[in-house]
């Protein structure tokens, strides 16, 4: 070890590069909670049975609407429109899945934080 303290690049004369990394740590947080929020409040949608039903969800993967059409509603038929139901959902759900990873995505240059996504 050097006189008088660490070794260099472990704080010695190298303080100025972990600044610089504090900067772009602080700088990259401001970008995800911009990039959260902004998702928070996306709408995204997802129709299927050519238009029977249709899911509306926002970015934090909350149902904000579902729409039936007249004809999706058969009293003899109840197992098809459960089926287009959760077909529905779950192709929103991917959407908001998408539109998460695309935003935060960018920002974290690909990297997979566990509990981001």
């Amino acid at each position: 070890m050097a006189k008088g303290g660490f070794p260099r690049g472990m704080g010695g004369m190298g303080g100025g590069n972990m600044n610089n990394m504090l900067r772009q740590a602080k700088k990259m947080q401001e970008e995800m909670e911009k990039a959260q929020q902004a998702l928070e409040e996306k709408e995204l949608e997802a129709s299927v049975g050519g238009g029977a039903v249709s899911v509306k969800v926002n970015g934090k993967k909350e149902v904000l609407s579902i729409t039936l059409s007249p004809d999706a509603v058969d009293p003899d038929d109840v197992e098809m429109l459960q089926d287009l139901l959760v077909t529905a959902v779950n192709e929103a759900m991917r959407k908001a899945d998408e539109a998460a990873a695309s935003s935060l995505g960018s920002i974290t240059g690909g990297l997979n934080i566990p509990g981001l996504f």
